[in-house]
């Protein structure tokens, strides 16, 4: 077994109200990647294998980041569509999308609980289903040989912590909450089990004059 360092895409169009227009990073976010690249190689890290997701935003964050490596496209590392998700919210349970960045600390926790629950007849997916995808692909690539590094999104690295920490619907919305534009995450074998031994870091956007580069959307 090889440990999987997960990668949260670059800072995308936050401002977009779906999922089209959100697909596609932002001149920070090219920016974002570009450094974490330049990071993993003055440290060293060695990573054989890169995989992405068919977005747009995981093939940009990866093409900046410019490890050297082929990337495998895989559409199981996609993220969750949210916007698809909170609109059949709205239509079907009135719950309305939210303006205000604080509403929608509140409201991701809801999309994610009426998702598991099934009471969303418009969701592109299945929660079940989103789960099933995440694991399958994650247990691939550590069937592999060497450290893969992974470029995808926040939904989805959130699932992973779910998925090897027992985490509630809640705690693990409030996990993709946290998760910053183009930060690391690693899970490594230890014991015959996957434990998370980096969450959220982002030694690239540590100094001074990039504190204004650590963003969530």
């Amino acid at each position: 077994m090889s440990y999987i360092t997960l990668i949260r895409h670059g800072q995308a169009n936050s401002t977009a109200k779906d999922e089209a227009s959100y697909d596609q990073l932002s001149p920070l976010g090219h920016q974002q990647s570009a450094w974490l690249g330049q990071h993993l190689r003055d440290t060293h890290q060695n990573h054989t294998r890169l995989y992405t997701g068919t977005l747009r935003r995981h093939i940009e964050t990866a093409d900046g980041m410019d490890t050297g490596l082929t990337p495998t496209r895989d559409a199981r590392l996609n993220e969750l569509e949210y916007f698809t998700l909170a609109s059949a919210l709205h239509t079907e349970h009135g719950v309305p999308f939210p303006t205000e960045q604080a509403h929608f600390t509140a409201h991701l926790p809801q999309v994610f609980a009426a998702w598991q629950d099934g009471i969303l007849e418009g969701a592109p997916e299945t929660f079940q289903s989103f789960e099933t995808r995440v694991r399958d692909a994650l247990t691939e690539m550590a069937a592999g040989k060497g450290p893969a590094l992974v470029v995808t999104s926040g939904g989805l690295i959130s699932m992973a912590m779910r998925q090897h920490l027992g985490l509630t619907i809640e705690a693990m919305a409030n996990v993709a909450l946290a998760i910053m534009n183009t930060s690391i995450h690693r899970l490594h074998p230890i014991g015959g089990t996957w434990s998370p031994v980096m969450f959220n870091a982002v030694p690239h956007l540590e100094m001074p004059d990039r504190h204004h580069a650590q963003t969530h959307v």
